[in-house]
């Protein structure tokens, strides 16, 4: 897995946007601004689907605390654009069609299946990777500790694990 700290990839990939169109970008395009990437194996998997429905929930408040929130997958955007139709339903935020893998690649969590690991990862304004969390096919990560994870990062104080976002960073001391 790409090592806290390092710039990540600049990979340009194809994106379904919420209204249904579809776009190139890149997580260069956001420089200047906190990144939140939610990573899935497949499209059509009903774990998956309950993941990118948290993350969609709390997409506003992703907003709101200054982050882009992109999701990925090594599925095309045809293939999320079905998904989004026919199965999952509205996503407040771009999903990413990795085909060719190399985001996947350059964040090092490709799965011998030959999907993503399910994943989250952080990116400050400059960039580098700041938070990197990935998990086995089995377990989720949680969008509410990824969101809680961003404002501690925000903060720049140390935030003990069971600091409460919105709350004074002393108070978790």
């Amino acid at each position: 897995m790409i090592a806290l700290g390092n710039p990540a990839p600049e990979v340009r990939c194809e994106a379904t946007l919420p209204d249904g169109r579809i776009e190139s970008i890149s997580l260069a395009d956001y420089r200047g601004r906190w990144i939140v990437l939610c990573l899935w194996p497949f499209d059509f998997t009903l774990p998956c689907q309950a993941d990118l429905r948290a993350y969609s929930d709390l997409a506003h408040d992703f907003a709101v605390s200054g982050a882009v929130l992109l999701g990925a997958s090594v599925d095309s955007v045809y293939a999320h654009r079905a998904w989004v139709r026919h199965a999952l339903g509205m996503v407040h935020f771009p999903l990413l069609g990795d085909v060719t893998r190399e985001l996947v690649q350059g964040l090092g969590v490709l799965a011998a299946h030959g999907g993503a690991l399910r994943s989250t990862f952080i990116v400050d304004p400059e960039g580098r990777v700041v938070s990197q969390s990935a998990h086995a096919f089995e377990v989720a990560p949680s969008a509410h500790e990824t969101l809680r994870l961003l404002h501690a990062l925000q903060g720049g104080e140390l935030a003990a694990s069971a600091w409460p976002s919105g709350e004074p960073f002393a108070a978790a001391a």
